[in-house]
């Protein structure tokens, strides 16, 4: 068996099964032209010299536009304007805000005081939700049942019945627990 032909530029090789030539020289380049480098840039320092460092990237600086100025200033002034209108508001609307809270306040002191009757006081004794509610009237109204005779402070105190005719207990979580000791108008 014959070996193929030779390819072009190649130096002819022994036929499959037959011993080789040791190593005959340096293999030959298939292509033509000198060799190149695996890739551009700055040649590397010999060895053992620290590496130079590469030059630093400057970066473009973005160009403002003055529209988006523009509706930066807007927004802020609109964020602005919307809380010092709010504050304004809150302070001088009569029927709003600050007013408002002093009179629902100054609504449930005066509805406090109607219920909190002091020693002397007549009341009409209301029974909403099954827990009597007194409630000051007038001494000489047509509503009067009894007189407050005494306020006794602190919690299971018991009115003497002997001496009076009605009492009501109250317990509170925060306010001091009392009991008050009416008489018959």
């Amino acid at each position: 068996m014959s070996a193929p032909p030779p390819y072009q530029n190649q130096p002819p090789q022994q036929p499959y099964g037959q011993p080789q030539q040791p190593y005959s020289g340096p293999p030959q380049q298939p292509y033509a032209g000198p060799p190149q480098q695996p890739y551009a840039g700055p040649p590397q320092p010999p060895y053992g010299q620290p590496p130079q460092q590469p030059a630093p990237v400057q970066r473009q600086q973005p160009q403002r536009s003055p529209l988006r100025g523009l509706i930066t200033a807007v927004i802020l002034l609109a964020v602005l304007g919307g809380g010092a209108w709010y504050v304004w508001d809150y302070n001088t609307n009569p029927n709003g805000g600050k007013a408002k809270k002093e009179a629902a306040r100054d609504a449930r002191n005066a509805e406090r005081k109607t219920h909190d009757p002091q020693v002397g006081d007549c009341v009409k004794v209301e029974h909403p939700n099954g827990e009597p509610l007194p409630t000051i009237v007038d001494c000489n109204s047509p509503g009067a049942q009894y007189k407050l005779g005494e306020r006794l402070l602190g919690a299971g105190r018991k009115c003497d019945s002997a001496s009076y005719d009605y009492s009501i207990q109250f317990t509170s979580n925060r306010r001091t627990d009392y009991t008050m000791c009416f008489t018959k108008v």
